[in-house]
């Protein structure tokens, strides 16, 4: 019923072959394609065509990168990976020759991009699904970079070594960025208020292009804005609007994402879903709690948890409880993993010194924070799957005086 008379189906890499939506308009002779198949497409169409890819940060640093192109009048098209208020969403169409996009390493789509200009934000191991161990992941991130023309701009993190490594094998222009000043853009005067947030001098090749003061907490959030404000010095940005843009910039849904109170305590959401992403947020909300602080974590998928277990067991070793919900299965099938579940990972939790507590589903959870949040405490939900419904279910809850 959905294909109706369409002409052309984009999925996503996560999606099955066995859909209804894909094997119907397979059957029915309909072309489909990946998103990055797609955007690789109109990329094509672009003089700069910019993208921003790594293991983290790629929807926050390519947020910040639209905000300020488009503030400082660069009209550029982009597509972000998440929902962002100042384009009205994960898309915005310019009359500009500048496409600003995420390239995402998953399944290896980012090899159908056709960057002018590639951000490397970082080189970790995640989806262990696709790639056999980490350094395919870096050799994957290798063929991505290569696919840069030779005036080209590849612009990467000075401070990790696989990234690094990378950059030294291009032959186009490469730029790092990085907090330490061997890096070509860093940060100097690099201070730090009570709750997280950061100040500092913006220098580049010896001078100092502006002073930052950043909207969103976080050391590695520092990281994400220089990423984005080399990009928009690359690119010609007036770098005193773009500081002040990036002042203004408060982060896109679902990224450290206040969502509500509940017993007078503050409900945040984190789209973090591997443990490094996980540990920077409950980093941030430590500073910002003042009473008890509860991660609530929602695992996502068996096989990154199988992969990276050791990690998750003390990924939330800042907050003072962790509340695991069942593991979120987005693309497999759970009787593949029969000996793993969420209490397994409680049980490490435990044996690591963590108060952790295994709350499967979303009623399980919300009673659990019900009977525990108190003014002045800060629950933190964390995943990318459907963990932000449980804000959502906890807000309707609160306005109908449940």
């Amino acid at each position: 019923e959905n294909l109706k008379d369409c002409a052309l189906v984009i999925r996503t890499a996560a999606i099955h072959d066995d859909n209804p939506e894909i094997s119907g308009a397979v059957t029915r002779g309909i072309p489909v394609f990946e998103r990055a198949q797609a955007w690789g497409a109109i990329m094509k169409g672009y003089k700069n065509a910019l993208c921003i890819s790594g293991t983290h940060g790629k929807t926050t640093t390519t947020s910040m990168l639209s905000e300020i192109l488009v503030e400082c009048g660069l009209d550029p098209s982009v597509h972000i990976g998440g929902k962002l208020d100042a384009i009205g969403g994960s898309t915005r169409i310019g009359h500009s020759d500048i496409f600003a996009a995420e390239a995402c390493e998953f399944n290896r789509s980012f090899l159908h991009m056709h960057p002018t200009m590639a951000v490397v934000l970082n080189i970790d191991a995640d989806h262990l699904d696709c790639y056999k161990d980490i350094d395919e992941i870096e050799e994957t991130f290798g063929q991505f970079l290569h696919l840069l023309p030779e005036n080209g701009v590849a612009i990467g993190k000075g401070t990790d070594e696989r990234v690094v490594r990378q950059l030294s094998r291009l032959n186009c222009r490469t730029i790092t960025f990085g907090l330490t000043a061997d890096c070509d853009v860093h940060p100097a005067a690099l201070t730090e208020d009570d709750n997280g947030y950061y100040t500092f001098d913006l220098c580049a090749q010896g001078n100092t292009l502006a002073h930052v003061k950043m909207g969103v907490p976080g050391r590695f959030n520092v990281e994400n804005g220089l990423a984005a404000l080399t990009a928009a010095w690359v690119l010609g940005a007036d770098m005193s609007k773009a500081a002040e843009s990036l002042a203004r910039f408060t982060g896109a849904h679902r990224r450290f994402e206040l969502t509500g109170l509940l017993n007078g305590a503050e409900m945040f959401h984190d789209y973090g879903h591997n443990p490094a992403e996980m540990r920077n947020a409950v980093a941030i909300a430590r500073k910002r709690c003042k009473g008890t602080l509860y991660a609530v974590m929602q695992p996502h998928t068996f096989d990154r948890v199988k992969h990276l277990f050791n990690d998750y067991l003390t990924c939330t070793e800042a907050a003072d409880v962790t509340v695991v919900m069942d593991i979120f299965s987005a693309r497999e099938k759970r009787e593949n993993y029969p000996d793993l579940d969420s209490g397994k990972l409680v049980a490490g939790m435990q044996a690591h010194g963590l108060n952790a507590v295994w709350t499967p589903s979303f009623d399980d959870t919300e009673a659990y924070l019900r009977a525990h949040l108190k003014p002045g405490d800060l629950a933190i939900t964390m995943g990318c799957g459907d963990v932000n419904l449980l804000n959502e279910q906890i807000e309707q809850h609160e306005k109908s005086g449940r």
